[in-house]
């Protein structure tokens, strides 16, 4: 008798999975900006830029990815650079669409960093599963990794720190603190949950 490999995800498992995790990024990043929040990484950035400028966070994260996903196939492969685009493009889309059809009347910053965290977080972790994420400055930081043998993870710590750190010059202290909280709910719930040695795929 043989057995289907269960780390194997099919075509309609990635389907779904990356949807579910666009679709809570997406919820995660509304609530965020709806509270006048920031967060790091490419996203983070997205969000800065479009704050400053008027362009809806949409158009701004599809644009400030395009020179990742070069970067992102010659590291990580044609899958997960095709997934990842995809990923991007339907997040874009996700976050112009649900200002029509969501509307949030009052919001505590402090929840409103907690609601980002938890929901990005879960968001994530169903796209790295299905080998998606949503490009950007991780892949920077891998790339940083094979080359110098720095770790990945201090590369993206370093890279968060001068973005808040920035911010501060840009936005009341207090807006800050609140975002620093949303960062580090999504990172804690990264870092206990992210484990390939304790995920099987059934």
């Amino acid at each position: 008798m043989t057995y289907a490999d269960p780390l194997h995800h099919s075509s309609l498992d990635d389907v779904q999975g990356l949807s579910l995790g666009v679709f809570l990024c997406g919820i995660g990043i509304f609530v965020l900006t709806s509270a006048g929040l920031i967060t790091g990484q490419t996203a983070g950035l997205a969000v800065i830029i479009a704050y400053f400028t008027g362009y809806s966070f949409g158009v701004v994260f599809f644009l400030i990815n395009l020179p990742f996903y070069f970067l992102a196939y010659k590291r990580l492969g044609a899958e997960f650079t095709i997934k990842s685009l995809i990923s991007v493009t339907m997040l874009s889309v996700v976050t112009e669409f649900l200002p029509y059809g969501f509307a949030i009347q009052s919001l505590s910053p402090a929840l409103a960093a907690v609601i980002f965290g938890a929901l990005v977080g879960l968001g994530l972790l169903a796209m790295f599963r299905h080998n998606g994420s949503l490009g950007g400055l991780g892949v920077i930081a891998l790339l940083v990794q094979d080359t110098t043998g720095f770790k990945a993870g201090w590369v993206q710590l370093i890279t968060d720190g001068v973005i808040f750190s920035v911010a501060l010059f840009l936005f009341p202290a207090s807006v800050v603190g609140y975002s620093l909280l949303g960062a580090l709910v999504l990172n804690l719930i990264i870092t206990f949950n992210h484990r390939r040695d304790r995920y099987i795929a059934t």
